[in-house]
C-alpha cells in the first residue's frame, strides 16, 4: 500500500491541504468549501487509491511547499517551485506545462494556451486547466478569456481574482 504524505496551510484565501508521495509534491487544493468548492478531505482522496495517508510537514518537498506557500501570501514571487508530480493525461499535462510559461503576476488567454500545445479548442485548455491538481504552483488562475474576463477557476472566480491581485500588487 502506499503512503500518501499531507499537510495543510492556513491561507489568507482558505484552507490549503497539500499531498505528496515522498518524493514530489502530487496535489495542492483548497479545501474549506469558500467559493463553493468542497473537495475531499486527503484522507477520502487516499483511501480512493488504497493508499494511507500520513499527516507530516517534515517530508522535503512539503516543507518547501509551505516555504512557496508562506513567500507567495507574504506578497514575494517564489523561486523555488518543488518537485511536481501532476497526475493527468498526457495532453492535461501538456497544457499544465504550458502555463509555465506565464510570467509572475501577467495572464495568457485560453486561446494562447491552446495554440502553445497546439490545440485547436480554448474549451479543451479550460477543461484541463479545472482538473489541475496542483492549484497556485501550476498557475492556472493565471489564464483569462479573449475578452478579459476572468474566466472560470475551479476554486471561485472570486478566489481568482484575488490571487491576481495579490500578484499586481507583489509586484508593483
Amino acid at each position: 500500500m502506499n503512503t500518501i504524505y499531507a499537510a495543510t496551510y492556513s491561507s489568507p484565501l482558505g484552507t490549503i491541504v497539500l499531498e505528496s508521495d515522498g518524493e514530489c509534491l502530487t496535489s495542492l487544493r483548497f479545501v474549506d468549501g469558500t467559493d463553493n468548492i468542497v473537495s475531499a478531505s486527503p484522507v477520502e482522496s487516499a483511501a480512493t487509491f488504497g493508499c494511507t495517508t500520513v499527516s507530516t510537514p517534515h517530508i522535503s518537498v512539503i516543507s518547501q511547499t509551505l516555504q512557496w506557500l508562506d513567500d507567495y501570501f507574504a506578497g514575494k514571487q517564489p523561486r523555488n517551485i518543488p518537485l511536481l508530480n501532476p497526475h493527468g493525461t498526457t495532453f492535461q499535462r501538456r497544457v499544465w506545462q504550458a502555463l509555465f510559461t506565464i510570467p509572475y503576476a501577467r495572464t495568457k488567454t485560453y486561446a494562447d494556451i491552446a495554440r502553445l500545445v497546439g490545440c485547436r479548442s480554448a474549451q479543451a485548455i479550460g477543461q484541463a486547466l479545472t482538473r489541475n491538481p496542483i492549484a497556485l504552483i501550476i498557475p492556472c488562475h493565471r489564464v483569462i478569456c479573449t475578452n478579459g474576463s476572468l474566466g472560470g477557476y475551479a476554486y471561485g472566480s472570486n478566489r481568482k481574482k484575488r490571487l491576481l491581485e495579490l500578484e499586481t500588487l507583489a509586484s508593483s
